[in-house]
């Protein structure tokens, strides 16, 4: 009679990846709840009501923190402990250090929602928590690169696998963003007010260097390290190009930190800034497209996956938009192209083909495929993922369409001149001809949100049937 050497329970932390999972589920229902409201606000400003603490300008910071960094920072958390653990065939560094970026990170999440609906701001995009929880935010991320980079330095695999290059760039890269975005002067050290060192022109730059850099390393980088484990996986095929994945990696790494100031067309920043980082955007469809023809060439001699594997569709979906909104990207970098876009709707749409098309599906997909593993079990329904991943499609497609037409019309309704040199339409009209494309949008985000409510009872019931060991069992006998 023989025994199993070692359980998985034993040889991996599952613990902090199981619960980081489960708050992935529970912060994409509220942040996406909140979306789908404040979509109806815009369109329904009778929503508002009297009271401030549901107004649109209070919630849309709860909604992109709920989704951001709730939603798409705990599956990075799960994703990432996973595959250092399942790559480097090693146990996460310090089961205790892991547990302390699990609970600090929710409690993060929940004190920046309170910060908000109270009506606490920095007024600055994606950067608006005030300064005590920006420097927990800081202790936290340092707790989760030591425990990262501890793992794979007692990894019994010589070889770090491509995943794992593009979460340490994501470390790295949003530890440097998030503390040079944030140096600041406390009024006190009771108060939540602060003043940047920064100010002007030089405060815009710093803010957009993180806020673009925060979407290449947080929302692209990170999630590229999910698609380069996960889609090959799924399909049961190796990467289709390994030479390749490090062309994409390098040239990625090096351009993305160059192109934020693209978000400052037309301002008082100099002309030369704008124009180098609308020229480095240019430049990062190459490494971009490179990434997505790696993961869906991934699928070559298995394409009937995508006939019989829900899950496949979801990685392999999430591609397509990846490769469709850095292609827009770029596009809407370039100044004639900008001087139509900005400001408007447009912008709002190529932001949600990224979030939603890129950043969400895949999270699903991984979702799916790393759940029945955790748990020890089957998936409770295929036909269920089947739905979610039709729902989250429809809903993707009428957010984004409807916003391409609302952007485009308010752009040309904006610069249209009547035969006196007056302007064409008033604000209030254009406004107005935006009315039926915010309904829609609304009802994309009911879309996806019911598939979302979808997958977490797929999720519940999978999880009820689950067969977990606790930590330290007796290995059953062979």
């Amino acid at each position: 009679m023989t025994t199993a050497s070692v359980t998985a329970n034993e040889q991996y932390n599952y613990e902090v990846i199981r619960k980081f999972a489960i708050m992935t589920l529970v912060w994409a229902v509220v942040g996406m709840l909140v979306g789908v409201y404040i979509a109806f606000e815009l369109a329904f400003p009778v929503l508002n009501f009297d009271i401030p603490y549901i107004t649109f300008g209070r919630l849309r910071p709860v909604h992109t923190g709920a989704v951001i960094f709730g939603f798409g920072g705990s599956i990075l958390f799960a994703t990432s402990y996973y595959i250092v653990q399942r790559t480097c065939q090693a146990r996460l560094f310090s089961d205790g250090l892991a547990n302390f970026t699990f609970w600090g990170w929710q409690a993060i999440i929940v004190l920046a929602a309170l910060n908000h609906v109270l009506g606490f701001s920095q007024g600055r995009e994606y950067a608006e928590m005030n300064w005590q929880i920006d420097i927990l935010i800081a202790i936290v991320w340092v707790a989760y690169i030591v425990n990262f980079v501890g793992t794979l330095m007692k990894r019994k695999e010589s070889h770090i696998y491509v995943a794992n290059w593009f979460f340490i760039a994501f470390l790295l890269a949003v530890a440097l963003l998030h503390i040079f975005n944030n140096l600041a002067i406390p009024v006190s050290l009771t108060s939540p007010y602060s003043y940047s060192l920064f100010a002007g022109a030089q405060d815009a730059m710093t803010q957009w260097w993180y806020g673009h850099n925060a979407v290449g390393f947080y929302l692209t980088a990170a999630f590229l390290g999910m698609m380069y484990y996960f889609v090959p996986k799924q399909a049961g095929r190796p990467v289709y190009s390994y030479r390749l994945s490090i062309v994409h990696f390098w040239a990625l790494i090096f351009m993305y930190m160059w192109a934020g100031t693209h978000h400052l067309h037309w301002t008082a920043i100099p002309d030369w800034t704008s124009t180098l980082a609308a020229t480095f955007s240019i430049m990062l469809l190459l490494p971009s497209w490179g990434g997505m023809i790696n993961g869906i060439m991934t699928l070559s001699g298995a394409w009937d996956k995508l006939r019989t594997d829900p899950v496949m569709r979801f990685l392999i979906v999430s591609l397509s938009f990846y490769g469709m909104s850095t292609f827009e990207g770029p596009m809407m970098s370039l100044k004639d192209v900008n001087a139509l876009s900005h400001y408007t709707d447009w912008t709002v749409g190529h932001v949600h083909s990224g979030a939603l098309g890129w950043v969400a599906m895949i999270s699903f997909g991984a979702l799916y495929h790393m759940v029945p593993k955790l748990w020890n079990t089957r998936m409770y329904s295929d036909k269920l993922i089947n739905v979610h991943f039709w729902l989250a499609t429809i809903g993707i497609l009428l957010y984004i369409t409807a916003m391409w037409i609302s952007g485009i019309m308010q752009g040309l309704m904006w610069r249209a001149f009547d035969d006196f040199g007056n302007l064409q339409y008033s604000f209030v009209e254009s406004v107005a001809a935006m009315h039926p494309f915010y309904v829609m949008r609304g009802i994309g985000g009911v879309f996806f949100l019911t598939g979302v409510l979808v997958m977490c009872y797929n999720m519940a019931k999978t999880i009820r049937q689950g067969k977990v060991e606790p930590a330290g069992a007796v290995p059953a006998a062979a």
